[in-house]
């Protein structure tokens, strides 16, 4: 889990990925469509992907695993219900992926 680690606090926003999973790519996507480009990790497709996914499949962390600000956030099903919550751009622009919109000066 250390290389995990590693990997997340490096970026503000983390996704290990499977490529061929539709709602990895529903998570992408979101994401993209709020405004955020996240680093993504593509487990299939990258040198020790398999050995990464173990570790995570360990902890419960099945992809997509979504890690905010370094913390694990949840997978697919927790970062809809945030975001219908409205709580997930508080929690992308505490992080600094996603710059804060100034407010509209009539």
């Amino acid at each position: 889990m250390d290389m995990v680690m590693r990997m997340v606090s490096e970026w503000p926003l983390v996704i290990f990925s499977r490529s061929s999973c539709c709602m990895s790519h529903s998570i992408k996507s979101l994401f993209y469509e709020i405004g955020v480009n996240p680093t993504v990790y593509e487990l299939d497709e990258i040198p020790k992907g398999h050995e990464i996914e173990q570790s995570l499949l360990r902890r419960g962390r099945n992809p997509p695993a979504v890690f905010i600000g370094g913390e694990y956030v949840g997978g697919a099903h927790k970062i809809i219900s945030l975001h219908l919550q409205q709580s997930l751009q508080p929690m992308l622009v505490n992080a600094g992926a996603l710059v804060e919109e100034p407010a509209a000066v009539d």
